[in-house]
């Protein structure tokens, strides 16, 4: 048979071409041939159309929306989220075999599934009995997979600044890097880039530095509410989360208020998008009616009723956090740890991941070399280096418990585990979940705790040992991800060794391939 396949993450970066391999292979091995898009976070290549309508079936392997979904309509549909395929892909290629067989014995129901306008095509069980929690999660990681890039730019620019900001200009050059603009409103005009420029100063390339990555970082906030809304809505609900999205973030409502703006301007565009209008209004209304209306409520709905609670909850919370010292540092970072470790890049680690990126960003206008969220974002960081680099150790010193595939993935993880690309260990948890997890759980909760203990601190939001030169106490951050490694191989280790895992289980299940773009 032949079939065609999305394969999609929140990220768009490790799961997201691990999945795609894992069902090539499983494919191939099955006798069959698939076509796979991927739509990561490098962008994708779309499937051509003539592939589309020569498959037999499609598969869905996606935890966010899939994009133009509409071009599969009538084809029958295997719908799970990505870790699904890279832990059992001939299980997914399998199914879609028998629902390619139960459209070609039933072609009705197939026709009867395809008719809707949506053209979602027809969808298998998980698809159709999919809760509310599971669409909200959607909803959100497609706002935080499109946030991410602008938080990476702006968050390792901005760290760039300050590092050189301090090499030119010593502590006050750090802390008079923030005074850069490109208005010279309200300060010496010799701060205005657009009108002072000196290639000479160290100082003046700090503040370009600072006045880009400040530029990036002020998107995040529009960029998530955006996209959440566009996931509800599809195009139709960009404008509206856009727009709140800004809204809430000038009225300091943060991360919070641009979740609340887009998910309002979403169900606003697609109430909106749903009525049924004369057919002379219905060329104006995606480009007039339609922008204009949910815009305009979901603005008001934010500054009238929305903004203000959400304000002071959003204070609250960074009052909270800013005000933990000692052991309670300590607490949070092995939270924070368990629940980078828990799913290896999925829901959970995404969690912990977005508050230290969202905490980040309000610190961005600040020349403090310490602060309670920079300490967060070293903890996330280190949390999340240590699984791969525990599993890759433990092929490294203890090969009889792993199998040749398993091994393979090792040597790869040592290059992901030290990129910060968690899904490294997803191969090993797929193939023994229960023993992986836990040692990955412990191994980052100790990384945590300890970063947090020395007090290193972190301006970029990802690129693991790559960005060592803009952490704060890089020694005893590496020394906290050693620390960490070791405890994930040792558990590993004892758990593997004390089940006694024969050769058979070993190749019963040979775990997916870790190939994966460079971060």
């Amino acid at each position: 048979m032949k079939f065609v396949a999305v394969t999609s993450c929140p990220t768009g970066i490790a799961h997201t071409y691990m999945a795609a391999e894992s069902l090539e292979q499983s494919a191939k091995d099955a006798g069959h041939e698939i076509a796979v898009e991927t739509q990561g976070s490098a962008g994708s290549q779309p499937l051509p159309a003539d592939v589309i309508a020569a498959a037999d079936a499609v598969i869905f392997a996606a935890d966010v929306e899939v994009r133009e979904r509409q071009r599969f309509a009538g084809k029958p549909l295997v719908q799970v989220g990505v870790k699904k395929a890279i832990s059992d892909g001939p299980g997914l290629i399998a199914q879609a075999v028998a629902a390619a067989e139960e459209a070609a014995a039933h072609p009705e129901v197939l026709a009867a599934a395809a008719a809707p306008a949506s053209g979602g095509g027809l969808a298998t069980k998980v698809d159709s009995e999919a809760g509310t929690g599971t669409r909200i999660r959607q909803w959100l990681m497609t706002g935080v997979s499109y946030m991410i890039p602008f938080v990476a730019a702006g968050g390792i620019l901005i760290a760039l600044s300050f590092m050189l900001a301090q090499i030119a200009g010593g502590k006050r050059g750090a802390i008079a890097v923030v005074n850069y603009n490109l208005t010279g409103t309200g300060v010496d005009a010799h701060w205005n880039l657009a009108t002072n420029f000196n290639l000479t100063s160290g100082m003046d390339w700090a503040g370009l530095l600072f006045v880009i990555g400040a530029a990036s970082f002020g998107f995040l906030v529009p960029i998530l509410s955006g996209f959440i809304a566009f996931a509800i809505a599809d195009r139709p609900g960009i404008a509206p989360g856009i727009v709140g999205g800004f809204i809430a973030a000038t009225m300091g409502a943060g991360f919070l208020g641009g979740i609340a703006t887009g998910f309002v301007g979403g169900f606003t565009a697609l109430w909106i998008s749903r009525r049924k209008v004369p057919k002379g209004v219905r060329g104006i209304m995606p480009v007039v009616v339609i922008p204009l209306v949910s815009t305009a409520i979901t603005g008001a709905a934010l500054i009238l009723v929305l903004g203000r609670p959400i304000k002071a909850i959003s204070d609250g919370l960074t009052s909270w956090l800013n005000g933990l010292t000692g052991t309670n540092l300590v607490i949070l970072g092995i939270i924070l740890g368990l629940m980078m470790g828990f799913d290896l890049g999925g829901p959970v680690n995404k969690v912990a991941y977005t508050f230290a990126t969202t905490g980040l960003a309000t610190a961005a206008a600040t020349a403090a070399a310490g602060g309670t969220p920079l300490k967060v974002m070293a903890a996330v960081m280190a949390a999340g280096m240590t699984p791969p680099l525990g599993m890759a150790l433990a092929t490294t010193i203890r090969p009889g418990l792993f199998s040749e595939p398993e091994r393979e993935n090792g040597r790869a993880a040592w290059l992901l585990g030290a990129s910060f690309i968690s899904e490294g260990a997803i191969p090993f948890a797929a193939a023994d979940p229960w023993r992986v997890i836990v040692s990955s759980m412990s191994g980052s909760a100790v990384a945590g705790a300890l970063v947090m203990l020395f007090g290193s601190t972190l301006r970029a939001p990802h690129g693991g040992i790559w960005v060592v030169p803009l952490i704060g106490a890089p020694l005893l951050f590496l020394l906290a991800i050693a620390v960490g490694t070791c405890v994930t191989t040792a558990v590993v280790v004892a758990l593997k060794s004390t089940a006694k895992t024969t050769d058979a289980d070993l190749v019963a299940e040979p775990a997916a391939t870790t190939t994966a773009p460079a971060v």
